[in-house]
């Protein structure tokens, strides 16, 4: 497996800032964030655990404590880290623990913060976001620590599997929903 390890002095890089989210089934996180004007690249993989280069398969059967996130590469000047959340609060259901269906704690909600601009800027969104919603949000606000990208098979899934039944029923109105909200550009990249 390749692995990024990104340390806690990571959160920039030359003319980028880096975040760290996960929201549910990283396929579907990449696929919204890929899609964000301002964003340089996302990269899938597993974060918040104790295991070092812990696979797909380690991860899903809850032995590592990770859970599966994204890592975001974005310029400050296009988009800012408050508007990264904002999408992040608005791409999946921050009430439900283990993602919707209870689908397991790899699929639980949380965001990794790499310092304490970020810290504060996420208990702030959050705070912001509860005010709107009728259920208490449990995303969790966890200090960065590590980010293993996941392997190749998992980079750019959406694009590379769009005909895939979990791409069509999972993916596609999730990216039809966020565009005609306006949350997402107008690509209609998800139609195929």
């Amino acid at each position: 497996m390749e692995a990024v390890t990104l340390d806690k002095n990571s959160v920039r890089t030359a003319n980028a800032t880096v975040a760290c989210l996960a929201g549910g089934p990283f396929w579907s996180m990449e696929a919204i964030f890929s899609r964000v004007p301002g964003v340089i690249s996302v990269l899938s993989g597993f974060s918040g655990g104790n295991r070092e280069n812990p696979s797909y398969l380690e991860v899903c059967g809850g032995k590592t404590g990770h859970c599966e996130a994204i890592r975001v590469e974005f310029d400050p000047v296009k988009i800012s880290y408050e508007k990264l959340l904002e999408i992040f609060w608005e791409s999946h259901d921050p009430t439900q623990f283990n993602s919707t269906f209870n689908l397991g704690p790899q699929y639980r909600s949380v965001i990794f913060y790499h310092d304490d601009q970020q810290k504060s800027m996420a208990e702030l969104s959050r705070k912001k976001t509860q005010s709107d919603l009728a259920f208490p949000i449990l995303t969790q606000i966890k200090p960065f620590k590590n980010f293993y990208r996941a392997n190749d098979r998992h980079q750019g899934y959406y694009e590379k599997n769009v005909k895939a039944p979990y791409c069509q029923i999972i993916v596609a109105p999730r990216l039809q929903a966020l565009e005609s909200r306006g949350i997402l550009p107008r690509t209609q990249a998800w139609i195929h």
